[in-house]
């Protein structure tokens, strides 16, 4: 299996990635950049450690200065990386993904990542090769300094609360990275009544996996929702790159529909504003970032891509339907923590229920992501744009079509070997007569599909 994906590295461990394939890349990325110091940081999975002390000892083979911050969540860990101005900088953490997988988020200067379109394919050979450093050139090994300040990414965060207000809350920190920042953050806001949940950072996830998409891992986070009759409840993922909510009737809210919430906040602060979303989110999205004075703005699926975007239209936010929130004020990076304080912002702004709020949203019906192991992609879209040739169509990622009445997006995982399918209409009715018939189509272009058990 290849560990060098779209947006990052990943591997089961030690089979897939070990310590030795860890240390090669090290030694590696810093030639590819002309990288002369660069950040490093892990999150609580067993193997991190050792693999981001891997990292190290490549890195400095080549000559690189490292900052070792430990162990941080991703975002920190991009904001540590900014405002340090480092010249590139790697994450070991696996994200949302169950204990024995682990991986590299890799960046150059400003936390940009590094992806398949750039710098992942460059980094791939050489490391297979095993040039680095180049053979027969004596290079003086670089130095190893611990850096990391909390107390100065939770001062940031801080800053974004506006007006805060009474509330009971409940946040599942997925026993992941984020519990000391969490803890941290409410001591400054006591008027925010904090139940927690799975806070202690545990690599072994001895209580779910972080992956708050799934409906089983938040299932303990709805039910205290409802017992402490808290206004919201929130689920981090490993690293702290995703969330997911809940309302207080403990009913899960979907990532996409919260892009439009936050765009809400974001439009009445700074009228007029460009918003991206994924090309898979709701109709709902753009269209209530245009009721509300603002300018959407679509995009394909993935960090990489998402952050290159924004960067050139100036959006301010974005959001995906994966549970990845990005932000110009935190240098273009996803950041779970700060989509926790702007979810907070808006329901003291808006001053209601958020099951109240919505309604309003939930306009449409929709299958949600469906995923499938499948044999033969081309001949699927093939079979697709035969069947809708008379819709509107478009390949911006995977196939898109649209009617006026229903839509749909295939496309094929860039992280996992599988093709996702989400489809929304006008009605329920509508919504089920037409996943019917797209799933149809699938599987009569290719009878090796199956289907798989629940969203990842």
């Amino acid at each position: 299996m290849d560990i060098f994906k779209a947006y990052d590295i990943r591997g089961e461990y030690p089979n897939e990635l070990d310590e030795e394939t860890v240390r090669k890349i090290g030694a590696c990325f810093v030639p590819l950049l002309k990288a002369r110091n660069i950040a490093v940081g892990h999150d609580m999975r067993i193997s991190s450690p050792n693999l981001a002390s891997a990292f190290i000892d490549g890195a400095v083979s080549s000559g690189a200065s490292v900052t070792d911050m430990g162990m941080v969540t991703t975002p920190h860990f991009y904001f540590e990386q900014i405002e340090g101005g480092f010249d590139a900088g790697a994450m070991i953490t696996a994200s949302h993904l169950p204990s024995e997988m682990n991986g590299l988020k890799l960046v150059s200067r400003d936390a940009v990542p590094l992806s398949s379109d750039q710098g992942l394919p460059e980094l791939k050979q050489m490391t297979r090769e095993g040039s680095c450093p180049p053979a027969g050139k004596a290079l003086e090994r670089g130095n190893v300094k611990q850096g990391k300040e909390l107390d100065n990414y939770i001062n940031r965060i801080s800053g974004f609360v506006h007006e805060p207000v009474e509330m009971n809350i409940v946040v599942d920190g997925g026993n992941g990275a984020v519990g000391p920042e969490l803890e941290l953050l409410f001591k400054r806001f006591p008027m925010w009544n904090v139940t927690t949940l799975c806070m202690e950072p545990d690599g072994s996830f001895p209580n779910h996996v972080a992956n708050p998409l799934i409906p089983a891992n938040t299932e303990d986070l709805q039910r205290k929702v409802t017992e402490t009759k808290a206004g919201v409840g929130i689920a981090f993922d490993g690293d702290a790159d995703r969330c997911g909510f809940v309302d207080e009737n403990g009913d899960r809210i979907r990532e996409d529909l919260v892009t439009a919430l936050i765009a809400e906040f974001f439009l009445y602060r700074q009228p007029g504003s460009k918003i991206l979303y994924d090309l898979r989110s709701s109709r709902t999205v753009p269209e209530t970032i245009k009721r509300l004075g603002g300018v959407p703005v679509r995009s394909r699926v993935g960090h990489s891509f998402i952050k290159e975007l924004m960067r050139r239209e100036g959006a301010v936010f974005a959001g995906e339907l994966s549970g990845h929130y990005y932000y110009k004020d935190m240098g273009y990076t996803d950041n779970a923590l700060l989509t926790m304080v702007h979810m907070l912002n808006y329901l003291a702004y808006k001053g209601q229920p958020l099951s109240e709020i919505m309604e309003h949203l939930q306009i449409y019906s929709a299958t949600g992501e469906i995923n499938m192991t499948v044999s033969d992609p081309k001949a699927i879209f093939a079979a697709l744009k035969q069947r809708y040739r008379n819709a509107g169509q478009d390949c911006l990622d995977g196939l898109t079509v649209t009617y006026n009445t229903w839509w749909f997006n295939l496309r094929l995982s860039n992280t996992e070997p599988l093709m996702r399918l989400n489809l929304e209409a006008e009605n329920l009715m509508l919504m089920n007569t037409k996943r019917q018939e797209v799933v149809s189509i699938i599987s009569k272009a290719d009878p090796k599909m199956q289907m798989e058990p629940e969203s990842r």
